[in-house]
């Protein structure tokens, strides 16, 4: 029952949360006053646990559907290793937890968006997640209020690009997600939201999505020349490129793209180009 309940919680998803350490580099680079790492890592960390429990949530709400679902059938609820009480209180304990340490780190406007983050996906678990689109754009937003727990616990403000690049990025992942539901095939049962779906449209959102997150990264390090080194402002963006790109090619030539999670693991091409670009943008801010 631990082993179940650790998965419960999904500990490898918090892989996502490295959005909130995007601003860090520039905050090093720019020599911000009132970045503290202490708690910076009190807030990731609290904000790792409130992860935790949206994700119980959402178990506990999609257990009946997962039955449907060839892989998500053995989830810890579905497959009866972990009980339905003993999820809920786990699912309290991690919330309690995650705004404790919120709070402790001491930024309130950090511990606003984590709520924010919350409520989100509180309406996500109640129903949205059954509409065509709003499922996609409600997801997207929680990558949008990671960036911006990131900018609040470094104390430094938030870039509409980098905003517009990263909400962009995370509707490419989520339509593609959906690409891959359809390709295999689900029944409408376990995803509602797929009835306002087909690949033709699935296929030309994920195209826009690609070519406005680009445009929108490039326009991010034009703006912040003023950190940046001369000469160097560009230095990442053939990393970001070639990433969306590859990710484009795996979604419809090799057929994957389902789980982000799954390509940051086991994907070897794109750990390579993620250590890349951290190399070429921490190099374009003088950190080396």
């Amino acid at each position: 029952m631990l082993t179940g309940l650790v998965r419960l919680a999904r500990p490898q998803d918090w892989i996502k949360n490295v959005f909130v350490a995007l601003p860090v580099p520039f905050a090093l680079a720019a020599k911000a006053e009132d970045f503290d790492p202490v708690v910076f890592l009190l807030g990731l960390a609290g904000f790792c646990l409130i992860n935790s429990a949206v994700y119980t949530l959402n178990d506990l709400g999609d257990a009946e559907a997962d039955r449907l679902h060839p892989r998500k059938r053995h989830r810890p609820i579905v497959s009866g290793v972990v009980s339905r009480r003993a999820a809920i209180v786990q699912m309290v304990v991690l919330l309690c937890a995650g705004l404790g340490l919120c709070l402790v780190a001491g930024k309130p406007l950090a511990t606003t968006y984590a709520i924010i983050y919350l409520l989100i996906n509180i309406a996500y678990s109640l129903g949205v997640k059954n509409v065509a689109l709003m499922d996609v754009f409600l997801l997207c937003s929680g990558f949008v209020i990671r960036v911006l727990i990131g900018c609040a616990l470094v104390a430094a403000p938030p870039s509409p690009w980098l905003l517009l690049c990263t909400g962009t990025l995370a509707m490419f992942m989520g339509f593609t997600k959906r690409r891959a539901d359809l390709t295999e095939e689900l029944v409408p049962d376990h995803r509602p939201s797929l009835r306002g779906y087909n690949k033709a449209f699935l296929d030309q959102a994920v195209s826009i999505c690609a070519g406005v997150a680009m445009l929108a990264y490039a326009l991010y390090c034009i703006e912040e020349k003023w950190i940046l080194l001369p000469g160097r402002e560009m230095a990442s963006m053939p990393f970001v490129a070639y990433g969306i790109l590859n990710y484009l090619r795996m979604a419809q030539v090799d057929g994957i793209g389902g789980s982000p999670v799954y390509v940051a693991y086991h994907c070897f091409s794109m750990q390579i180009c993620a250590v890349g670009w951290l190399a070429a943008v921490t190099w374009s801010l003088g950190l080396w």
